[in-house]
């Protein structure tokens, strides 16, 4: 029987798809593809058992899962019992991947089926295949399945690998692989494009693009290759064009046929068709090479202006994604009795995620993420148990468990996503130079000036940490820590210290640095490029700031604080304007209440400023770490300020903490300044400076308004649920505040008529 031959697939990193998909653009210098020796399959000796083996289980990406392997018609598990990262590195070779990176016991991946085909596996980590490394014998094992095994391998994948079907009964189940993928535009109108949404599927086959012919090809393949590329839909296309084309060109056919369910988040995931019987000719019969036209979500839709006209858009915000460092990824949030919760992660896989990521405008799912990973949410858990077909148009619409809506579940088993976005070819435009490491230096931009391309600067002035956010998401590099106006101390490339950029200004929601808002052909840049040029500090992680409203809601009273007794805080600017001419024994009103701020991120909050600039307040005696901290603002229905306070952060510190979380930032004696995750810091209502001077203040209703961290001056992962409203009524005599939540926490409608609070406590870990 002929040998079933296939081809060793995944995604590549970022630019190696980007350049798959913008080969035929001139600007990636230093992309090329390089030379690579072909791969030769290993022999194995004759007394060696022919096994096949496979990544499997849930919450995962392509290259990681439990090791199965195919024996005797049968697939099984690999027992964690001595395996070591040597027995992982020879499982990840042989699947075609270039080195393992780690591994994982007690059935990470989720429980197997079948036998246990190996335990007790000692490898040296150059055996040729799992088979080869000491064991108890195949088959023979002590293990449960509880004690499986899982890899995970790096996404490199060994140059030219070919996966050899060694056994001699045909494996229906055996899964796609090759060693690339592409869309390749063909028609002139679409090469002009970015996104790349209609051409060609090619597959890479021992160092050489192939195309795939259409005779067994179906619309569940071409959902699957769309959703790839960060797509969430396929469309038709014209193929008496493309046919004409095929004849004029003869095509390359891959020599087998695809066939995926449509719920595949990945082609690796899909199942090996027939063999098809390619003509002398290199032609299908009555066939052509597959075409797929994908349709892309709206914020990746090209304008009317390029001729595209028609993308996928949402017909209701019913889900959104929160604390995530690029587009397309984060924790998933629904939408539900007009207010916003997280959803649960039990039972949370990769076709409920695909369902998100298709449902927002992205591709299919990437990976499913549990634990919390992308930060805490707030409010209700909406959904639990969740199981999607696949198919349907929101992660609303899937089961879930109605009984246990968030019975057992807290904030840590929040669910997340990365979805599979476009590749835009942002990332090729950037670029940060002179750093100690990849994760910082001078920002430097790739402009086009008299035709062609040009490196340059962009201007330090006004640089902050909104426009550096902009900068790390472009370049994959998650959050930034910090934002540069000068950087003498790196010295970039000689040939780019013009400014090619200035007047930069972002929201902070950019995709690309070019987004925002800049200045045209007329540059200004008083002090000019070089050392004055922006630069940029990256960090994959960020904290979140999230102040508890119930607390403000449940502490606020009125003092009548004689002006003799509020000399530092008049010093410290705490005080409305007519302080000034107040008499020492008259007294100010001061609505009082206290501040308890989480803080729910994936890093510790710092501030700013280095401990040795901090300022010394003799009033007070206490160290300021940042200039402004909090914005208290008591405004009229309308939206109008008349009465303002702030607090200075006289000490950031942890006050308390989650169960088993250590404190690790106090005040007292010059001491460290920060929040750590799942601590907070707590503003007593007692305290100088937490109030909102309401002297001049007429009796009537009012908006109550704080605002955590409001200059932006500390990067966060979600400056959202920064703000905290409240409803406010002063009769001149008391005051009550009331219907207090975090701003965002309910739907547009329901936040417009700024109604009653439903649920929206900060729960503990």
């Amino acid at each position: 029987m002929l040998a079933l031959w296939s081809v060793s697939f995944v995604l590549l990193c970022v630019w190696r798809f980007s350049y798959a998909q913008y080969e035929h653009l001139g600007y990636l210098p230093g992309y090329s593809d390089p030379a690579q020796d072909l791969y030769t399959a290993p022999e194995l000796p004759k007394d060696i058992p022919r096994i096949q083996i496979r990544l499997a289980g849930e919450k995962r990406k392509h290259n990681e899962g439990r090791v199965e392997v195919f024996y005797e018609g049968e697939w099984g598990t690999v027992c964690d019992d001595d395996f070591t990262i040597h027995a992982a590195q020879v499982v990840c070779r042989e699947l075609g991947y270039a080195e393992a990176v780690s591994w994982s016991p007690s059935s990470k991946y989720g429980k197997g089926e079948g036998r246990i085909w190996f335990d007790n596996v000692h490898c040296k980590g150059n055996e040729r295949s799992l088979a080869q490394c000491e064991s108890n014998g195949i088959g023979v094992s002590d293990c449960k399945h509880t004690e499986d095994v899982g890899v995970v391998c790096s996404d490199k994948r060994i140059p030219g690998f070919k996966f050899v079907n060694t056994l001699t009964n045909n494996i229906n189940s055996l899964n796609i692989q090759v060693e690339d993928v592409r869309v390749r535009p063909i028609l002139s109108t679409y090469r002009k494009r970015i996104p790349v949404t209609e051409g060609y599927v090619e597959v890479k086959d021992g160092g050489k693009w192939k195309q795939i012919c259409d005779d067994e090809w179906t619309h569940m393949n071409s959902r699957v290759i769309c959703g790839m590329f960060g797509f969430p839909g396929d469309k038709r296309y014209n193929t008496r064009v493309y046919k004409m084309f095929a004849r004029r060109r003869k095509p390359t056919y891959w020599d087998y046929s695809i066939n995926c369910t449509g719920n595949e988040a990945h082609l690796s995931s899909c199942k090996l068709g027939h063999t098809l019987a390619i003509k002398a000719n290199s032609t299908c019969e009555q066939g052509a090479p597959v075409v797929v036209s994908c349709v892309p979500g709206r914020a990746f839709a090209p304008t009317p202006m390029a001729g595209y006209r028609k993308a996928f858009r949402q017909e209701q915000p019913l889900v959104r994604l929160r604390g995530g460092a690029v587009f397309g990824e984060g924790r998933v949030e629904v939408l539900k009795n007009g207010e916003w919760g997280t959803i649960c992660d039990d039972n949370w896989n990769l076709v409920a995620a695909t369902v998100v990521c298709r449902e927002l405008g992205f591709g299919s799912a990437k990976e499913a993420l549990s634990g919390g990973q992308l930060g805490q949410g707030m409010g209700p858990v909406h959904m639990n148990e969740v199981k999607c077909s696949g198919f349907e148009k929101s992660v609303t619409e899937c089961p879930f468990n109605m009984d246990k809506d968030s019975e057992g579940c807290s904030h840590e088993e929040d669910a997340g996503v990365r979805c599979n976005v476009p590749a835009m070819g942002f990332q090729q435009r950037l670029r940060l130079s002179g750093g100690r490491n990849p994760f910082e230096g001078r920002v430097e931009v790739l402009i086009e000036r008299n035709g062609s391309l040009v490196w340059g600067t962009v201007c330090g002035e006004g640089w902050g940490t909104m426009e550096a956010m902009v900068v790390c998401r472009q370049l994959g590099l998650g959050f930034a820590s910090h934002a540069f106006q000068e950087t003498w101390n790196w010295p970039g490339a000689v040939n780019a210290d013009s400014v090619v950029m200035s007047g930069v200004r972002c929201a902070g929601t950019e995709m690309s640095l070019s987004h925002c808002l800049h200045h045209g052909e007329y540059l200004s840049c008083p002090k000019g490029g070089g050392r004055f040029a922006s630069g940029v500090s990256c960090s994959e992680t960020a904290p979140d700031l999230v102040l508890n409203p119930q607390v403000v809601e449940q502490t606020t009273y009125l003092e009548d604080r004689p002006m003799f007794m509020l000399q530092c805080a008049y010093e410290e600017n705490c005080l409305g304007s007519t302080s000034s001419s107040t008499p020492a024994n008259s007294y100010r009103r001061l609505l009082r209440f206290s501040s308890q701020i989480h803080n729910n991120g994936q890093s510790d909050f710092r501030p700013k400023a280095s401990r040795e600039t901090w300022v010394w307040h003799d009033c007070h005696r206490h160290y300021h770490s940042m200039e402004v901290f909090t914005h208290y603002d008591l405004l009229s229905n309308n939206g109008t300020k008349v009465a303002e306070g702030h607090k200075a952060s006289f000490c950031l510190e942890d006050s308390e903490c989650d169960e088993g979380i250590e404190k690790r930032y106090e005040c007292a004696n010059f001491g460290e300044q920060g929040i750590t995750v799942g601590c907070w810091d707590t503003y007593r209502h007692d305290i100088d400076c937490q109030w909102v001077d309401i002297t001049d203040v007429k009796p009537g209703d009012y908006l109550f308004q704080i605002v955590i961290n409001p200059n932006y001056e500390v990067a966060e992962s979600d400056y959202t649920n920064n703000i905290v409203k409240c409803r406010c009524r002063y009769d001149g005599h008391r005051i009550w505040m009331y219907n207090c939540h975090i701003g965002g926490s309910f739907s547009a409608e329901t936040e417009d008529t700024f109604p009653g609070l439903i649920n929206n406590q900060v729960t503990h870990r």
